[in-house]
């Protein structure tokens, strides 16, 4: 079965009754974790942005700590996968000083990583490439922000 466009589906949901959103909502809840989390963020957490902040953050360093420092390969799996969690995460806000909060945090916490991520290129590259996407994402934000912003960043780089 091949999946029509949004634009499609938009114009099929306009005539719909509200009921029957409901239903289509609960039933695409079940099918994928991730509609799960998506739903749960914009009914109960998108009034409060910073809370939802905190909470990510929050998971981020419970997921830092609980990596496997046996082997840099396991770090690098680890590390990539705490990655992959922020950016869904990021997607389901929307909102890109959200997206550099956490990535912001994201490379303060792999920064202090012990043991060090200079010891390993893998490590060193994701770093680098997370400082480039925040500062290409900085650069398209209110230029108060930019400042505060570029202040962190300048901490992470010193």
């Amino acid at each position: 079965m091949k999946a029509v466009s949004v634009v499609t589906i938009k114009k099929e949901l306009k005539h719909r009754s509200t009921e029957e959103l409901l239903e289509l909502c609960l039933r695409l809840s079940k099918f994928k974790k991730e509609n799960k989390e998506l739903l749960t963020y914009l009914l109960f957490e998108s009034h409060d942005e910073e809370g939802y902040i905190e909470t990510v953050k929050v998971e981020i360093d419970e997921q830092f700590e609980a990596i496997n420092t046996n082997s840099y390969f396991y770090i690098k799996k680890s590390v990539r996968k705490i990655l992959r969690n922020i950016k869904k995460y990021a997607r389901y806000s929307l909102k890109k000083e959200t997206e550099v909060e956490l990535l912001l945090h994201f490379c303060t916490k792999l920064k202090d990583f012990k043991p060090s991520m200079s010891k390993n290129a893998t490590l060193l590259n994701i770093y680098d490439r997370q400082i480039a996407l925040i500062k290409k994402i900085v650069s398209g934000l209110h230029e108060d922000l930019q400042y505060d912003y570029q202040v962190q960043l300048e901490d992470l780089e010193g």
